[in-house]
């Protein structure tokens, strides 16, 4: 604990020298100066200081309605606030409905000559749609990420604890096989888990059970949380960690062949969904409305069958190739 607090006043000197000193910026050929800072990042950051400066007082009413969100954004690893991240779906929401109130109707009406009263009621409708589907976006994309790095970590954990019980069983302490694994060139999901516990440890001046338990309540894998909960349970216990660990990976193996064999039934399934819906589903709708513009029939509502079947040609079919894709990416194993 000394050495750690020895540490921890080394880095507050340095960080008080670097403040003391002036930056220096790259001078533009007139003499002024500019931050030595990504175009990306600072319109990145000014999006979110206009958002919360619009909305941030304003989001408190709202944030029970985001029950949940903070632990998501947490475990997805997103550097951001919770109520600057509320701020940025009400400040995005805004902005894509009245984009498509206005947007909408204007090009219906101007490019595809359609009356005034449809397009802007097809207007308003679109716009009701681009409300719901940016809040279930900015909801949703935190739990995507929690989501791929829980697959991550539950395809790593086999590795993983194998790897832990060797260095166990070599006689190495709980501290320094999580550093060993902080170490690796890879940047797994793992990786990432171990040096967020060895930074708590070294930087921060917690013990590794401390640094443990704040790592199993970030973590979004309940295998990785179940694990470092037997850890912390091994340690305390003064317990044999190798045979821990050996049995851990062993266990981890088995219910990876489990699943591989869950995952070939899934993906039968998703091959008979893909021949009827994508398939032959979008073959049958385009005879049909092939039919249907040769013998001239009618528009439905306001749409002509020539219109549906390039609607369904250049916007149908591969919007739903592309859902079917990102599906079965997210259903597939990584190994």
């Amino acid at each position: 604990m000394k050495k750690n607090s020895a540490l921890s006043r080394k880095i507050v000197k340095i960080l008080k020298r670097l403040r003391a000193e002036p930056r220096s910026t790259p001078e533009k050929p007139n003499g002024s100066t500019t931050p030595n800072v990504s175009k990306k990042d600072s319109d990145f950051g000014n999006l979110h200081a206009v958002a919360y400066r619009l909305f941030g007082e304003k989001v408190r009413c709202f944030s029970p309605l985001f029950d949940g969100l903070d632990l998501n954004l947490r475990r997805s690893r997103l550097k951001t606030n919770f109520k600057v991240y509320i701020s940025l779906t009400a400040f995005c929401t805004v902005v894509a409905s009245l984009a498509s109130l206005v947007a909408v109707p204007i090009m219906l009406f101007f490019v595809l000559n359609i009356t005034l009263l449809p397009a802007i009621l097809f207007g308003v409708g679109t716009s009701l749609f681009a409300f719901a589907f940016t809040i279930i976006g900015f909801y949703g994309y935190p739990v995507y990420r929690a989501d791929v790095m829980k697959r991550q970590l539950d395809n790593e954990l086999p590795f993983a604890a194998g790897y832990m019980a060797i260095l166990a069983n070599a006689g190495v302490s709980p501290s320094g096989i999580f550093n060993s694994l902080s170490n690796l060139t890879s940047q797994d999901a793992l990786t990432t888990q171990a040096k967020d516990i060895v930074a708590d440890v070294n930087l921060f001046g917690s013990d590794i059970i401390s640094a443990l338990e704040k790592a199993s309540t970030q973590t979004p894998s309940e295998s990785f949380r179940q694990m470092i909960q037997g850890l912390i349970s091994t340690i305390r216990s003064g317990g044999n960690l190798a045979a821990f660990l050996r049995e851990k990976s062993t266990q981890y193996i088995r219910l990876r062949r489990i699943d591989l064999k869950k995952y070939s039934d899934t993906l039968s399934m998703l091959s008979e969904f893909y021949v009827a819906v994508l398939l032959t589903g979008p073959l049958m709708l385009v005879v049909m409305l092939m039919v249907m513009a040769i013998l001239g029939g009618g528009p439905l509502w306001i749409f002509s069958p020539d219109m549906l079947l390039n609607f369904l040609t250049y916007f149908g079919i591969p919007l739903g190739t592309v859902a079917f894709l990102i599906i079965l990416d997210a259903t597939a194993p990584k190994w």
